[in-house]
C-alpha cells in the first residue's frame, strides 16, 4: 500500500470539521496483528498507538476505551471507576453496530452511536499519538490533547503492562 494514500471516512469528516491537526498513516493491515503491526511498520514505540476499544457494562450500554497499545484494561478497575458492576468487551458485531466502523478499523471519532469515552490518563503525556483513522489499515497521527478537547473523555488509570 502507498503511503500517501488518503481516505475520507467519518473520523477524517470529524476531526476536519473540528480544524483538528493529524497526519495520515496507510499500513499493511494484519489480521489480529494490533498495534504492534503498526508499530513495526512505522518504527514507532506501541506505547505511543493507541487502541480503541468498545465495551459494554452489565446492562450492555456501550462505551469506548483509548489505552495504550502494548497495555489491557483492568477491566475490574473500569467498571469500580465507572461505578458498575462489569465491563467487558462487545462482541465484534456489536461493536461495529454501535461505532459504525468494523473491528480493526475503529475510531474514536466520528462514531455512528455517542458513547461515553475513558481515556488513558497518561496518554495525554505523550507529545503525539497514533489512532485509528477509521479503517482498517489507517491510522492517524495527532496531539492527544485534541483527544481531550474533541470527545472529552474521563480519564482514567485502568491499564495493567
Amino acid at each position: 500500500m502507498s503511503k500517501d494514500k488518503t481516505y475520507v471516512t467519518p473520523a477524517v469528516r470529524f476531526l476536519r470539521e473540528r480544524k483538528v491537526e493529524f497526519s495520515e498513516h496507510p499500513y499493511q493491515y494484519v489480521e489480529h496483528g494490533g498495534t504492534e503491526t503498526f508499530a513495526k511498520q512505522y518504527h514507532v514505540d506501541e506505547h505511543m498507538v493507541v487502541k480503541t476499544l468498545i465495551m459494554e457494562d452489565e446492562d450492555r450500554r456501550p462505551l469506548v476505551v483509548l489505552m495504550h497499545g502494548d497495555r489491557q484494561v483492568s477491566t475490574k478497575e473500569l467498571a469500580r471507576v465507572m461505578g458498575v458492576k462489569k465491563v467487558g468487551p462487545c462482541t465484534p458485531e456489536t461493536a461495529q453496530k454501535h461505532s459504525g466502523y468494523m473491528v480493526g478499523g475503529t475510531s474514536p471519532f466520528g462514531t455512528r452511536k455517542a458513547m461515553p469515552v475513558y481515556m488513558e490518563e497518561t496518554i495525554l503525556a505523550l507529545p503525539k499519538i497514533y489512532i485509528n483513522g477509521g479503517r482498517r489499515g489507517y491510522l492517524i497521527a495527532m496531539d492527544p490533547h485534541d483527544i481531550a478537547k474533541t470527545l472529552q473523555p474521563k480519564l482514567v488509570r485502568v491499564g495493567i503492562e
